[in-house]
């Protein structure tokens, strides 16, 4: 098929959507097999078709959704990190702090953070290093279009300023992703970046051995600037978290 280029310009202008952040070859591919389910023959063809049948154009939103992803996950916790954690970060290091959401997967923890942190801090002051093993979450990340149930639980305000309905589903505003860097790492192999004052890794860790558990998490420790913090999922635990020099600050909060 023909014309991706300008498919691409227009697919921006209509929706917002970045389609230059995913690798072309298989975006590619990927959009002329749903394309050619609706007889279109060129991609001009199929951006046409997009501006005049809103089912096709619902259709072509939802194949670029992601659907597995949740932001503000256990809701409670992220009340504490608002009312407890920040402040005291900010207490101790100031407003320049060094953030690192590991294993981020489609964005939606990195962009919660972003948020979050917004109440505290000016947001040309918020960045926050985004990393994981896998490059094509991270490309979905990039272009950031959720569905409604992953931003169930966003707060009001910021669902309100910081998202707009693209058919069904919710692009989050560029002044959030853009303070954001996402990186690949993978937390088994590579070495781990040093200087953090809070890290947050969740719901990841259960899937490795008592081991590489232990490994990651006195990994982390070593990476956090005394006094700073870790957040882990509520599925998970560090049963020997003094071992590793940790004080816990709250259920799911580990002060270095």
């Amino acid at each position: 098929m023909e014309n991706y280029e300008a498919f691409k310009d227009e697919i921006l202008r209509m929706t917002k959507i970045d389609l230059s952040c995913y690798k072309e070859k298989q975006m590619r591919r990927r959009l002329e097999t749903l394309a050619n389910k609706s007889s279109v023959k060129t991609f001009q063809e199929y951006a046409q078709l997009l501006k005049t049948d809103k089912d096709k154009f619902n259709e072509f939103i939802n194949f670029m959704t992601i659907n597995v992803s949740e932001f503000y996950r256990n809701p409670d916790q992220w009340k504490i990190m608002d009312e407890k954690i920040i402040p005291s970060l900010i207490e101790k290091f100031g407003e320049n702090l060094k953030i690192w959401s590991a294993a981020c997967s489609t964005g939606d923890e990195p962009y919660s953070l972003v948020m979050a942190l917004s109440k505290h801090i000016p947001l040309n002051k918020i960045k926050i290093l985004a990393t994981d093993l896998d490059k094509t979450v991270m490309e979905q990340a990039k272009v950031g279009l959720y569905n409604a149930k992953s931003i169930a639980n966003v707060p009001a305000e910021f669902k309100k300023k910081y998202f707009t309905q693209v058919g069904t589903s919710y692009q989050i505003s560029d002044e959030i992703k853009k303070r954001v860097e996402f990186k690949q790492h993978n937390l088994l192999k590579d070495s781990f970046p040093n200087g953090y004052h809070y890290i947050v890794c969740r719901n990841v860790v259960i899937y490795f051995t008592d081991e590489a558990k232990d490994e990651i998490y006195r990994k982390f420790y070593n990476s956090l600037a005394p006094g700073g913090n870790l957040f882990i999922g509520s599925t998970e635990q560090i049963i020997n978290y003094k071992d590793i020099g940790f004080e816990k600050a709250s259920s799911f909060f580990f002060t270095k």
